[in-house]
C-alpha cells in the first residue's frame, strides 16, 4: 500500500543492516499474521472464562478481521500524509498496547473492543513491512526479499494454534495477547533505528472523509448482523432487520458515492477489469470457505471430541508445513506456468481436503484427523501467489498498491463473514441433526432403551442415564453438521475453478509479482 509514484532515493540497505532489518520487519509480519490464527483454539477457553457461548466467542476473531479490513485501504494515504517509516513504528506501538489491553479486557465486550482497535492499527503493519523490505533489496534481488518475507507469514499459521493451544492450557488465555508486547517493543525499536533516515516523502492530500464513515457503517453493520442473527432468531427480530437495511443502504451509497468521488478511499474502478474482478472474487471467496472452516474444526474438536487447547492446536499447526515447503517452488517458476493451472490446482486440492473432513466420524482418531490438514499445506502454497498475481496483472506499477489494498480489503471482510456464516450454518444443521437423532430415541427404539437400560445398570439413575444419551445424539449431531459444511465448502471450491478461467493473465505489471506476497 505504499506511494508507488514517490521517488525512492535511498540505496538498497548493506551487510548487517539489512540482515537486521529484515529480522525487524518479517518479526512484526510474524506477530500481526500470528494474532489472525492464535485465538481459534483459545475460543471456548475465552468463551467460557468470560461467561459467553463459544458462537459469541467468534467475535473476538471477526471484530479483529473487519476492523483490519477497513484500516488496509487508508495506508496509502496515511503513508503518504505520515511516512512510511513513521506510520510502520506507530502501527507496530499501537498494536503493542492494543495487545495489551485485550490480555487485561474483564470482559467480552471490553476484549472485543480491543481487538477491533488492535485489528484496525495493524492494518498498514503487512503492506508496508512489504514495501520497507524492497526498498532494503536491490532490485534484482525483490523475488528473495519477497520470499524471505512470505516465510514469516506462513510460519505464523503454524506457530499460532500450537502456541495459543499451549499457552491456554498452561498459562492463562490473556497470554496469546501478552507475548505480542515483547516481540513489537523489539521491532518498533529495530524498525526505527535502521530506517529512519530512510524516511519516504510526505504531502498533504485530502482523505474522502464521506466515503470512509459509509464504509464503515455498511461493513459494520453488515458484520454484527451476522454475528447477531443467529441469537436473535434473524429477520424475525426488528434489530436484524435494521442491521440489514442499514448495511443495504450503506453500501448503495458507498458505490455511488466512490465512483464519483475525485479521491475515493477505494478505487471502485479497478473492477472494470476482469483479471482483477475474477481474482478478487475467487481469492475472497476461497479465503472465506478456508477460514470458516478454519475456525469450525478447533471448535468441534474441543467442544465434542474432548480434546484439549493444545491437541487441537497440534492438529491445526501442520496446515503451513508444506506450504513452506513448496512456496518457493511456486514462486521461482510461476513465470513459466499458468497461474490459473495453479489456482485450479489449489482448488481441487481444497475440495479434496474437506471431502476427505466430511467423511469424519465421532470414531476418528488424531492421525485421521491430522492428514487433511497437512494436505491442505499443499493447497495453501498454489493459492495465494498465483492467484494474486492473476488479480494484479495487466495494471500499471502506480496503480498496484491501490489494487493490491482493495483485493485485501475484499478478502479480510470475507475472512470475517466466513467465519461468522459458517458457525451459524454449523449450529443450525446440528439442531436439524438433533431433531431428526432425537426422534429415534423413543419407547419403541430397541437400541436407545437397550443403551438405557445399560446406563441404569452402571450405577446411573433414569435422569443421569436420559442426559448421558443426549449427550451422545448432541456429539452425533454436531459431527454431522460439520459433515455437511465440509461437505458443501468442497463443492464450493470446485465451482469456484470456472471463475479463474474467465480470467486472462497477461505479464504482470512491475510491481505485481513483488505484491503478489501480499496476499498472506
Amino acid at each position: 500500500m505504499a506511494n508507488a509514484q514517490a521517488p525512492l532515493p535511498h540505496p538498497p540497505l548493506e551487510g548487517s543492516a539489512r540482515v537486521w532489518g529484515t529480522i525487524a520487519l518479517s518479526a512484526a509480519t510474524f506477530m500481526n499474521v500470528l494474532d489472525t490464527s492464535i485465538a481459534n483454539v483459545s475460543l471456548p477457553a475465552i468463551a467460557g472464562d468470560l461467561g459467553v457461548s463459544p458462537n459469541q466467542g467468534t467475535w473476538v476473531i471477526t471484530s479483529f478481521a473487519v476492523a483490519n479490513a477497513i484500516a488496509v485501504p487508508l495506508t496509502g494515504w496515511l503513508s503518504q500524509r505520515v511516512g512510511q517509516v513513521r506510520l510502520f513504528v506507530a502501527s507496530v506501538v499501537l498494536f503493542v498496547i492494543a495487545s495489551w489491553l485485550c490480555g487485561l479486557a474483564p470482559n467480552m465486550t471490553a476484549l472485543i473492543a480491543f481487538r477491533a482497535l488492535q485489528g484496525f492499527v495493524a492494518g498498514p503493519m503487512i503492506p508496508l513491512s512489504q514495501t520497507l523490505l524492497l526498498a532494503s533489496y536491490p532490485r534484482a534481488q525483490a523475488g528473495l526479499a519477497m520470499a524471505m518475507w512470505s516465510m514469516t507469514t506462513l510460519v505464523a499459521p503454524v506457530m499460532g494454534p500450537l502456541l495459543g493451544g499451549w499457552i491456554t492450557d498452561n498459562i492463562a488465555w490473556s497470554w496469546i495477547f501478552y507475548i505480542n508486547i515483547p516481540v513489537g517493543i523489539a521491532a518498533a525499536f529495530a524498525s526505527f533505528a535502521i530506517y529512519r533516515k530512510r524516511e519516504s516523502p510526505t504531502r498533504q492530500l485530502p482523505i474522502d472523509k464521506v466515503g470512509l464513515a459509509v464504509l464503515v457503517l455498511w461493513i459494520g453493520c453488515l458484520q454484527v448482523m451476522l454475528d447477531l442473527g443467529k441469537e436473535y432468531d434473524w429477520f424475525s427480530s426488528p434489530l436484524i432487520v435494521g442491521l440489514a437495511v442499514a448495511a443495504a443502504i450503506g453500501f448503495a451509497f458507498f458505490l455511488a458515492w466512490e465512483l464519483t468521488e475525485e479521491h475515493p478511499v477505494v478505487d471502485l474502478r479497478l473492477f472494470a477489469r476482469r483479471n482483477f474482478w475474477g481474482g478478487t472474487i475467487a481469492i475472497s471467496v476461497a479465503y472465506g470457505l478456508f477460514f470458516g472452516n478454519v475456525v469450525i474444526l478447533p471448535l468441534w474438536l474441543q467442544q465434542f471430541m474432548g480434546y484439549t487447547a493444545t491437541e487441537a492446536g497440534m492438529v491445526m499447526a501442520p496446515v503451513g508445513l508444506m506450504a513452506l515447503v513448496l512456496s518457493p517452488f511456486v514462486g521461482k517458476t510461476l513465470g513459466k506456468v499458468d497461474p490459473r493451472k495453479y489456482a485450479t490446482f489449489a482448488f481441487v486440492v481444497f475440495a479434496l481436503v474437506l471431502w476427505m473432513r466430511s467423511r469424519f466420524n465421532t470414531q476418528a482418531d488424531f492421525a485421521t484427523i491430522l492428514v487433511p490438514t497437512v494436505i491442505q499445506g499443499i493447497a495453501m502454497a498454489f493459492f495465494f501467489i498465483p492467484l494474486t498475481t492473476i488479480t494484479l496483472s495487466g495494471l500499471t506499477p502506480d496503480r498496484i498498491p491501490a489494487a493490491s489494498g482493495l483485493s485485501n480489503f475484499v478478502r479480510i471482510t470475507a475472512g470475517a463473514m466466513g467465519t461468522s456464516i459458517f458457525t451459524t450454518l454449523w449450529e443450525s444443521r446440528a439442531a436439524l441433526h438433533h431433531a431428526q437423532l432425537a426422534e429415534s430415541v423413543s419407547n419403541g427404539s430397541a437400541a436407545a432403551q437397550m443403551t438405557l437400560s445399560g446406563l441404569v445398570a452402571s450405577g446411573l439413575t433414569q435422569e443421569q442415564a436420559l442426559a448421558q444419551v443426549n449427550q451422545m445424539v448432541n456429539q452425533q449431531a454436531f459431527m454431522l453438521a460439520a459433515n455437511d459444511v465440509f461437505y458443501m465448502s468442497a463443492a464450493l471450491f470446485l465451482l469456484l475453478i470456472p471463475l479463474v478461467w474467465l480470467t486472462h493473465p497477461q505479464k504482470a505489471g512491475a510491481g505485481a509479482g513483488e505484491a503478489a506476497a501480499g496476499a498472506h
